[in-house]
């Protein structure tokens, strides 16, 4: 475990950064910086006496190049998550996602940090019907979203081979789990599910319901970044739990776990959204190390807890 580090996590209010804080800021000095766009301060105010705090944005490099200074790692979060939002606006998805990581690059080059980890997106592979995803697959993005990733994975790479700054991003699939929001129009799909079915409202399918995800639960993200600060390996991994479900299949999960049954309601597919998603895992096995410690189920009670908490 790591430990007397200093981190920068950008994006540190959202919901994955948070979690993320969450669990290094015991042993190390952790440094967040959120504008609070979307991320929440309430998803780190339980940990604020143990962290540093800068309201802020990944495009203000003067603020960067000072805050990065004797950093050993940054673990960049910060993004307009949304492949919807990227569809309606995708300039403000551009400046935020593409801007944004090549600031922190350049920052992070010249501040002499170790390594950068980026978060990138399974949306990068698109439509290809070919499941599993490998890492080596050609991209094929569907939405403005997918291609502000890849564009951050391409500038990671060419940091590292050019610069030397070592780099890597991790391909996330479809995370899930406590302080994800709800409410946002631009909410994923499980924490919507639990939140309709706890107030006995349908949960709304986009699609016929037999689209598949590969569902990855945020603690295993958190081990995830932990083992990239550790390892020498760079590049682009896969982190997901490696099985498929059908969103029809997951609401009916959900309802069975909380215990209450409503009635599926469908809409018409949203674009940008791909068919199905399932991931391979083993080149982030054997060059990370990384290992899914929970199961869609097991992730799903810890999760459904937590919104019947709060």
């Amino acid at each position: 475990m790591l430990e007397n580090k200093r981190i920068v996590i950008t994006g540190g209010a959202g919901f994955i950064g948070s979690n993320i804080a969450r669990s290094l800021c015991e042993e190390n000095e952790v440094i967040v910086i959120d504008n609070l766009l979307t991320g929440r301060y309430e998803n780190i105010s339980d940990i604020a006496d143990r962290i540093t705090f800068v309201r802020d944005d990944v495009n203000n490099l003067d603020m960067l190049m000072s805050r990065l200074q004797s950093v050993d790692y940054v673990l960049h979060q910060a993004a307009l998550p949304s492949v919807q939002r990227s569809v309606e606006d995708p300039v403000t998805s551009n400046m935020n996602n593409i801007d944004g990581t090549l600031k922190v690059l350049v920052a992070a080059l010249d501040c002499g940090v170790k390594k950068v980890v980026c978060a990138s997106s399974s949306s990068v592979y698109g439509d290809t019907p070919i499941l599993p995803k490998q890492e080596d697959m050609k991209p094929h993005p569907k939405s403005p979203y997918a291609v502000t990733k890849l564009a951050g994975e391409y500038y990671s790479r060419v940091f590292s081979e050019v610069y030397g700054l070592k780099t890597v991003c991790l391909r996330y699939f479809n995370v899930f789990g406590p302080r994800q929001n709800p409410n946002s129009q631009y909410a994923a799909v499980i924490p919507l599910f639990i939140t309709r079915t706890l107030n006995r409202k349908s949960p709304i399918i986009f699609g016929d319901g037999l689209q598949t995800r590969d569902f990855t639960f945020v603690k295993d993200v958190v081990q995830a970044n932990v083992l990239a600060m550790e390892s020498p390996a760079e590049g682009v991994f896969n982190i997901a739990c490696g099985h498929q479900i059908t969103l029809n299949d997951l609401a009916d999960r959900i309802m069975e776990i909380i215990g209450i049954e409503v009635k599926k309601v469908y809409d018409l597919p949203r674009k940008g959204d791909v068919r199905d998603s399932l991931a391979d895992i083993t080149y982030a096995r054997e060059m990370l190390g990384y290992e899914p410690r929970f199961d869609l189920n097991s992730g799903l009670k810890e999760t459904i807890a937590w919104f019947q908490k709060n």
